[in-house]
């Protein structure tokens, strides 16, 4: 095939590292979009660097008709962390028959928080041939090592997951969402407060789109789905992160006083017909200066597995494994396809476009049901 066209769409500290691997994947970008209208008119390789990609950055309202008119092969989705942020943009991919692969966290596996957008642009996408996904850093981390390590083991009881990462690195709407900068109390009444409900009332929150996940109640509905479980019962608890010093957010653009949010630690707690449970946490904070990332995961049963990553380079990890997504997502069947239903994510050591040709030339490199573009 030709070389495989993106479209990136949000052009903010993801796209310093989308855009340039996605190039160097032998992937050609066609446009880029945001609305930021400080970036509007510049070249999107000067925006984080010195190398011109000859792509103007393009003001976000006039993406339909840039897909109107060009033939786009995949857009890159990195603004939001919420469906309901992200229903407009993706909407408009599924209608016009573009591929698209967001780090949006809740598309990593949305039909357990917001069935009710994830019906709708699943139903567009089939119609229109598209495929649409999440993937990330959740992608693998989270998800597909947890997977592989429960395949060399007998018998679970518990999976137990833990993973922080600084807000810093992912600009301001996720450092919100992260209640960084509040005080306890407005913490308590902006985010804390809407865990404080029955499983009833969150059923209807959830049926009615209005219901704001953490990053890991997705998580552990793919893997739920991923290890063949049936989930009975699942609860989420918020907690704040407490600075124990000041700290200076850049991304805020101000000091987070001693004694005020420096983020959240959310818990998901997920029972399963099986008898296993799976509990994951995910700790987003500004971090202090000796603070750092970190992933650590424990299966428990026969036997036990722990595995630790200190340092993780959080951003380009959850980069690099959108841009090696492409291939599956360009061979995949129509609709909102989830990742759990796809192979593992793996190296692509050539350019993205041979991958896909393997596929169409009936290798089914990619493990997928076959390209359907």
């Amino acid at each position: 095939m030709n070389k495989i066209t993106m479209v990136q769409y949000g052009c903010g500290k993801m796209s310093k590292y989308t855009m340039r691997y996605a190039l160097e994947k032998g992937v050609k970008i066609v446009g880029a979009f945001d609305i930021d209208e400080s970036k509007i008119g510049k070249d999107a390789g000067l925006l984080f660097g010195d190398k011109k990609y000859n792509v103007k950055v393009q003001h976000a309202n006039e993406f339909e008709a840039f897909l109107e008119s060009h033939e786009v092969d995949v857009v890159i989705v990195t603004t939001t962390s919420l469906m309901s942020e992200l229903e407009d943009v993706l909407t408009l991919c599924a209608e016009y028959g573009v591929n698209a692969i967001t780090t949006c966290e809740e598309a990593f596996y949305p039909q357990n928080s917001n069935p009710k957008v994830f019906k709708k642009i699943n139903k567009l996408a089939e119609e229109s041939g598209a495929t649409i996904c999440g993937s990330g850093y959740q992608d693998v981390f989270w998800g597909n090592l947890i997977s592989v390590l429960a395949g060399a083991t007998h018998k679970i009881t518990k999976i137990v997951g833990k993973s922080s990462y600084n807000v810093e690195d992912y600009g301001i709407a996720l450092a919100k969402v992260h209640g960084a900068g509040l005080t306890k109390k407005k913490f308590q009444e902006e985010i804390a407060s809407a865990d404080n409900i029955t499983p009833e009332e969150r059923k209807k929150i959830i049926n009615k789109g209005e219901f704001a996940p953490s990053y890991m109640w997705n998580v552990n509905g793919w893997l739920a789905s991923k290890l063949g479980l049936h989930v009975t019962s699942q609860v989420q608890e918020c907690v704040p992160q407490i600075a124990k010093n000041d700290l200076n957010s850049e991304t805020l653009g101000m000091v987070i006083p001693k004694g005020r949010c420096a983020g959240m630690s959310a818990v998901v707690t997920t029972e399963t017909k099986e008898g296993i449970t799976i509990q994951s946490e995910c700790i987003g904070k500004v971090y202090d200066k000796d603070e750092f990332d970190c992933n650590d995961w424990k299966i428990i049963g026969e036997p036990d597995t722990e595995v630790i990553i200190n340092r993780p380079s959080t951003v380009e990890l959850t980069c690099a494994s959108v841009i090696n997504r492409i291939p599956e997502v360009l061979c995949a069947p129509a609709g909102f396809f989830t990742t759990d239903m796809m192979p593992e994510n793996t190296y692509k050591a050539q350019n993205l476009d041979k991958y896909v040709e393997l596929a169409c030339d009936g290798e089914d490199c990619c493990g997928c049901d076959g390209c359907h573009h």
